[in-house]
């Protein structure tokens, strides 16, 4: 009976690390899959025999089983790519995306966009998101990673933000639109534009009209005004500045402001000219315009209009953020990719194609931005490489083998003596 024993024994041997060597061929077969995590089989011990029953002590094995197949979630090395849609998760955390199955989660992150503009994998599935709106601001809403729209549309200028100095040295002068560089003391040109996207240039003169006050004078040539004539100024707004004592930017006062363009503008725009915040408005003039005993001169000046334009490229941030820029210059947010976590990474369920599901063992997942919560970083033009080490694998199976061919002499032995036992009775 013992030795009919031993060759049961000797087979759950045999198929143990027969399952086991499935794993490690599984890992090695997987080391060039991008997020690949690999298993390790974990075996147990069969239950055992007492010689003194529940006394226990004098115990003989019945050889072993595969117990568990164990994910290891190490974090795979990064390896940078060329492609702005590849995204490699830094970190705890998975991909979200839309499956035939359900919500599928994944480690793989070579997406690109299809033709209607959606982020999608290597198999069409849409990457979920958080989509931004025309302001840039991520939403907390959940939906599915669309560019939208390439192009955007013009819009007309309609703040101008200058940060200048103006030379308190400078005489008093009455301006005269008709001979402006003769009649003002300092004068700077700013592209602006109209409401159908067209630029034009919009120069400044400033005259001082009284110590530490100045008049502004906005001129257009006269070829993009509504009834001007090229190579005469027309002016389209004026404003007063003034300054303390100390020159700091005291109050701003708009004048006229009308700019009636040619060329299919409509007329009447209104463009605001901001020099900074003063102190009437509750400022402390530090980062406004000044009137200092130096050479007049503009530190830099901004506008919100820009012509209509095209996408010109993409790229992700370290927060997952998907920005568009477009041939003019202009940017804006689209939206954030999402971020999974779960409780129990080891409780998920393959099901292939790099992708997983949640099931009660895992726990819900939680799903989020990323850096946010101990979930990882996204790292753009970048993948998630296999956490498979080929040498470490090598070694696993040169063990199993050598496990199996004990496993193998143990039903050899078994064999030889229960040929024994079946001679005697020839004998």
């Amino acid at each position: 009976m013992g030795i009919l024993q031993s060759f049961q024994i000797g087979v759950s041997g045999l198929a143990a690390t027969g399952n086991g060597l499935t794993v490690i061929g599984d890992n090695i077969s997987n080391a060039g899959t991008t997020g690949f995590k690999r298993s390790r089989a974990e075996f147990q011990d069969v239950l055992s025999t007492s010689l003194k029953g529940v006394d226990g002590g004098d115990q003989f094995g019945h050889g072993t089983k595969l117990g568990h197949i164990k994910p290891v979630f190490t974090q795979g090395s990064i390896t940078r790519t060329e492609n702005a849609t590849d995204l490699a998760l830094n970190g705890d955390g998975w991909f979200a995306l839309d499956a035939p199955f359900g919500r599928g989660y994944t480690r793989d992150g070579s997406f690109h966009f299809d033709k209607e503009g959606y982020l999608i994998n290597g198999d069409g599935y849409k990457i979920l998101g958080y989509k931004a709106n025309e302001d840039g601001k991520v939403s907390n809403r959940l939906e599915s990673i669309r560019l939208g729209n390439t192009t955007v549309p013009a819009q007309g200028t309609k703040n101008v933000e200058f940060s200048l100095n103006i030379d308190s040295r400078a005489k008093i002068h009455e301006f005269n639109v008709e001979d402006p560089d003769n009649t003002s003391s300092f004068n700077t040109g700013v592209t602006v534009y109209d409401n159908v996207g067209s630029a034009r240039l919009v120069t400044l003169y400033f005259n001082k009209s009284a110590d530490n006050t100045w008049n502004y004078h906005a001129l257009v040539d006269g070829k993009d005004a509504q009834g001007g004539e090229e190579g005469k100024f027309v002016e389209m707004a004026t404003g007063t500045v003034s300054f303390n004592d100390k020159g700091v930017l005291q109050q701003e006062t708009e004048g006229n402001n009308s700019f009636n363009f040619n060329q299919g503008a409509s007329p009447g725009q209104k463009i605001n000219f901001n020099f900074g915040k003063s102190i009437t408005e509750g400022g402390t003039g530090i980062d406004a315009s000044t009137q200092y005993g130096s050479e007049s001169s503009v530190a830099r000046h901004t506008q919100d209009g820009m012509s209509a334009a095209t996408l010109a490229s993409l790229s992700f941030n370290d927060d997952g953020i998907l920005t568009a820029v477009y041939n003019n210059g202009f940017s804006r947010n689209v939206s954030q990719v999402a971020v999974a976590k779960f409780e129990n990474n080891e409780g998920l369920f393959k099901m292939g194609k790099n992708l997983t599901k949640e099931t009660r063992r895992s726990g819900q997942a939680v799903i989020g931005k990323p850096n946010e919560s101990g979930r990882g970083e996204v790292i753009s033009k970048s993948l998630e490489l296999s956490n498979v080490d080929l040498a470490q694998e090598f070694v696993d199976l040169i063990t199993t083998q050598r496990n199996f061919q004990a496993s193998a002499k143990t039903l050899m032995t078994a064999d030889q003596m229960l040929q024994e036992v079946i001679n005697i009775k020839r004998n």
